[in-house]
């Protein structure tokens, strides 16, 4: 005796891909540019903080430069899942950021804070300013901007933290 049994798979010519509009890949250039330059812009205050409580800020400085590397890598990855072509290059990065320049020097505890602290919320207003036309198209991608807005938010949390008082 012979079963069949019915699948729903189609037929691979059946099957579509989801095309992306090129205003999603603008958004997400956007957004990779600043976490790029906050990477690099955490590593530069990590390596030039002084005074009390450097080792604490400059061991933190080192967990958002990793959480900044990991996003910017999720983001550009997530081009190339929908076949667009990142573009993480000095001089795009350098052209295309919203987060404003580090100076050059040493800084403070608190002055570090202060300064990271903005171009972490530099870069979370990029994130939002995008969120919602990257929404629209793909919510998936709008679920990565989620999470590392999430991520950031908590990095500057701690960063305010060290500096704070009641």
């Amino acid at each position: 005796m012979t079963t069949s049994i019915s699948t729903n798979r189609r037929n691979v010519n059946e099957v579509t891909c989801f095309h992306a509009p090129a205003s999603l890949f603008e958004n997400l250039q956007k957004v990779l540019v600043d976490l790029i330059e906050l990477h690099l812009q955490g590593k530069q205050a990590h390596w030039n903080v002084i005074g009390t409580n450097f080792r604490d800020l400059h061991l933190q400085l080192d967990s958002l430069v990793d959480t900044a590397r990991e996003a910017s890598d999720t983001v550009a990855e997530r081009m190339r899942a929908l076949n667009a072509v990142p573009d993480g290059r000095s001089d795009t990065v350098v052209a295309g950021t919203t987060v404003p320049a580090v100076p050059s020097g040493l800084f403070s505890v608190t002055e570090t804070v202060d300064m990271i602290t903005l171009r972490i919320y530099a870069v979370v207003d990029t994130l939002r300013m995008v969120h919602d036309d990257v929404d629209d198209v793909d919510p998936t991608t709008a679920d990565v901007l989620h999470a590392i807005i999430d991520a950031l938010e908590k990095q500057a949390w701690l960063l305010r933290a060290e500096t704070e008082t009641t």
